[in-house]
């Protein structure tokens, strides 16, 4: 046989969806945590203070990525990137109270609900509704954008008004008042503890209540999905609003972490996602299904914080959620899928949130239209590299809370101001660089700036921003 073809047989045999799934595609879940850092896991910080036991447990069943990144540093910007396959600059110039996804574009759940998935939704949405009125139908969110079903929240559990919706309703709508709540008598900034702002909230809501609902919520849809025996594949977003504040961990879990409240309610998450397995594990679906664990963003966790507590939230990265420092973007990223990702394995491949449209659409088998997934590449061909290297996504964009835009090209970073670009506030000399350039494989905590140093390396990546920004697209065109 041609020594051309018989390469070409093994390669359809290693990647081809069809051939490993016999056709069959699998079960889907992915889980993203809310404000947890980097070094939150203990699969990522031996010395963290917080027991992630069932997180840690897909880092040893499959595999664990170092050099993922959410596309933001913020809440919204980062949903919009892992829902549409688009970096959040490129996002409508609208308003978090309306739909930022416009009705014409694809999501990672219009593809698999076109592609014969069911399609489920739990949590915080936080891409914005239409409604004449907040008692009445809800357009624009999950169920307009590719869910068959939803359960969740707007937006997050510390901005009004405070109500669960269920696909387009309101359970009950917010027709009361809340005040405003904050822990800083127990040594925590405003913004962290048991944070909430004042404003309408349903008669029946309590903010201690929404994570072991939704946990709840999200175990449901996978004993309904079992039991129905459809032989649809799942597709299960589940969306926790946590640790992000108000840090409110119920009973069972106050006091067990070393790292304060927002410790315990890092554990009762890690628990979350352990009832999610549990009920996988029940109805036989683990073998068949890709579950995906990460989270949107950083910490809001100062470096008062690591002293006080010894425990640091975001591991050897510097900054915290909003910010242009890694802290603020690169995230904890786990997969496991039995039987197609090899257990244990580490990869530092550089990928991304708004990398599953395009990882998805391979594993599917359809090729995306032109005008989607304009800044996803699959990591697909990594998931299955049986501990090759490959080397697929070379360059990242991400954006801060203040919508500075870093960029990210082979061993360099280059954030083009001075300054966090987020929460942190830092002292900046003047007579300083106007930007930074840091070699994040050696400099991890960026602590060195080498703008001065390497002025070619700045103009190179300052006109590839540029492009990046300017341009339609960050993937080769069909």
């Amino acid at each position: 046989m041609n020594q051309t073809i018989l390469k070409l047989i093994v390669l359809l045999a290693i990647c081809s969806p069809s051939l490993l799934n016999g056709g069959e595609h699998p079960h889907i879940v992915l889980i993203m945590a809310d404000d947890m850092g980097y070094g939150d896991p203990t699969s990522y910080n031996a010395n963290s203070k917080i027991s992630t036991r069932h997180i840690d447990g897909l880092a040893a069943d499959g595999m664990r990525f170092t050099d993922a990144h959410a596309p933001a540093a913020l809440c919204v910007p980062t949903r919009y990137g892992l829902m549409t396959g688009r970096y959040p600059f490129r996002m409508p110039n609208v308003e978090d109270r309306h739909p930022l996804i416009t009705a014409d574009r694809m999501t990672i759940a219009t593809l698999l609900r076109d592609n014969g998935y069911a399609t489920h939704m739990v949590g915080k949405w936080h891409l914005g509704f239409d409604f004449a009125d907040i008692s009445g139908e809800h357009h624009g969110g999950p169920v307009d954008r590719g869910f068959d079903k939803y359960f969740g929240i707007p937006r997050s559990l510390d901005i009004p008004p405070y109500y669960y919706i269920q696909d387009r309703m309101p359970v009950s709508p917010p027709t009361e008042t809340i005040a405003a709540n904050d822990s800083v008598a127990e040594g925590w900034t405003r913004i962290q503890g048991a944070f909430w702002r004042e404003g309408g909230i349903a008669p029946d809501f309590k903010h201690v209540d929404v994570l072991p609902r939704f946990a709840d919520e999200a175990v449901q849809v996978i004993d309904q999905h079992a039991a129905a025996e459809t032989g649809e594949p799942l597709f299960l977003y589940f969306a926790l609003p946590a640790p992000h504040t108000p840090w409110m961990p119920t009973k069972e879990y106050i006091g067990k972490s070393g790292a304060s409240t927002y410790g315990d309610f890092a554990l009762q998450v890690d628990d979350c996602v352990g009832s999610v397995l549990s009920a996988l594990e029940q109805h036989g679906m683990t073998d068949d299904t890709l579950v995906i664990f990460t989270s949107d963003n950083g910490p809001v966790w100062f470096p008062h914080d690591v002293e006080r507590l010894g425990h640091a939230s975001t591991g050897p990265l510097r900054g915290m959620k909003g910010d242009a420092w890694e802290g603020g973007h690169r995230m904890p990223f786990l997969v496991r899928w039995p039987g197609r990702v090899q257990k244990g394995t580490v990869s530092d491949q550089l990928i991304c949130h708004v990398d599953l449209l395009r990882t998805f659409s391979e594993i599917l088998g359809v090729q995306l239209p032109e005008t989607e997934g304009v800044d996803s590449h699959s990591f697909l061909s990594e998931l299955m590299r049986d501990g090759e290297p490959s080397s697929l996504r070379m360059s990242l964009i991400s954006q801060s809370s203040k919508k500075v835009l870093a960029i990210r090209k082979g061993p360099w970073k280059l954030i083009p101001t001075r300054g966090s670009g987020g929460f942190t506030k830092t002292d900046e000399r003047e007579d300083g660089p106007p930007g930074q350039l840091y070699r994040p494989d050696m400099d991890l905590g960026e602590s060195n700036n080498l703008w001065n140093e390497h002025p070619e390396v700045v103009q190179e990546l300052t006109n590839e921003l540029k492009a990046i920004h300017d341009g339609h697209r960050t993937t080769p065109s069909s």
